[in-house]
């Protein structure tokens, strides 16, 4: 029998199938009652994330511009990702890095790291996230741990998205200074999960699903939940990642908590999205988040198009992602590197933090927390 903890045993009294009916079955009535509550339940996030809520879109728009407004300014935290391998040991159906692809495989050295960051600290960022693929030899706790020590006189933020790691791992690199950390569940739908990573460590559905309990554990002070759009219904892995959220907010409640949206995009290994999300639901999405809870952050990438993002600064959304690279030393060490996906709104930093200031709001490159903590 497989050992579970934290937050696996309130997982295991839901059911997927249920969990979607319900959703589907909200009125207009239920969403109407969900926008007139001061503070909103689980339940009214399902109303909000129903196909029932889409007439609504325009009220839950100005509603989340409001709440975000009001608990965040009139500003946009602005961060770099910095790919340090794509190196992986997984077999995912949906990545580039995807252990079956014969891809040229490349882990940054010392050197390299510096001259990635050199460009990114000359862009004017002081938010950084670090990205591997999940291979514990080549790209373990003790490169991360590098790669963190030699990056922190740099930067006041660095954020890590690696494979799940243990409690004193954890612990390990927050003592080097990982402020946050990213790890997301791709799916909640347990049997299609293993579809998606039929081989290598990450195929352990439970072991993924309690990282955050081990990270709550290690006292870190900020840690990101999400899943991939599109390889399931988007509706009801976004129920478990409120589900998610709202547990550890209450078991965790020192850690701070930011959810991305990033949609399946193309990459080599070709898998097309079993469900769309359209430009429409995903600002519902969004929406309904904010509409939960206005203190979480919510985290918007370059997968996204242009005129999406454009339009999505005064909806709710409170960081951006600008210039990204996702291939090692993309920035200026290996240009030509294998992407883990392509990205969309391909615009420099510059013009990004031009089009948030023609919008009249602020794109902070310092540390946002000394100006909100």
């Amino acid at each position: 029998m497989e050992r579970k903890e934290g937050f696996s045993h309130l997982f295991d009294t839901f059911s997927w199938d249920e969990v979607q009916n319900t959703i589907y079955s909200k009125t207009a009535r239920d969403v109407e009652r969900a926008l007139a509550k001061p503070k909103r339940t689980l339940e009214d996030f399902k109303a909000l994330i129903s196909p029932a809520a889409e007439p609504f879109l325009e009220q839950m728009a100005q509603l989340s511009h409001q709440l975000t407004l009001k608990r965040f300014g009139n500003t946009i935290q602005m961060y770099a990702p910095m790919y340090l391998s794509n190196e992986c040991q997984n077999i995912c159906t949906y990545c580039g890095f995807s252990f079956t692809n014969k891809i040229p495989r490349r882990t940054l050295t010392d050197e390299e790291i510096l001259k990635e960051i050199t460009f990114l600290k000359n862009k004017g960022y002081d938010h950084i996230l670090l990205v591997t693929g999940e291979a514990n030899k080549t790209v373990g706790v003790d490169y991360i741990e590098n790669a963190v020590r030699l990056i922190r006189p740099y930067f006041s933020n660095i954020a890590i998205e690696v494979q799940p790691l243990l409690q004193h791992e954890y612990e390990q690199l927050i003592k080097a200074g990982v402020h946050t950390v990213l790890v997301y569940q791709e799916t909640y739908h347990k049997e299609d999960y293993k579809k998606h990573h039929p081989k290598g460590k990450k195929s352990n559905f439970y072991y993924r699903l309690e990282t955050h309990d081990r990270l709550g554990k290690a006292g870190i002070y900020k840690m990101g939940l999400g899943v991939l759009l599109g390889l399931e219904n988007w509706r009801t892995d976004s129920f478990f990642t409120a589900l998610h959220l709202k547990y550890l907010q209450k078991n965790y409640w020192q850690s701070k908590y930011s959810i991305s949206f990033p949609r399946l995009r193309p990459h080599a290994g070709g898998l097309s999205p079993k469900v769309e999300i359209s430009d429409k639901e995903l600002v519902q999405l969004i929406c309904a988040y904010r509409l939960l809870d206005e203190d979480v952050e919510l985290s918007i990438s370059t997968r996204e198009s242009e005129n999406f993002r454009n339009n999505i600064v005064k909806l709710g959304a409170t960081t951006f992602s600008a210039e990204s690279k996702t291939n090692p030393g993309g920035y200026v060490v290996e240009p030509q590197s294998l992407e883990q996906f392509e990205i969309s709104d391909e615009r420099t930093t510059e013009e990004v933090a031009h089009m948030i200031k023609a919008q009249g709001y602020e794109p902070v490159f310092k540390d946002w927390d000394k100006v909100f903590g």
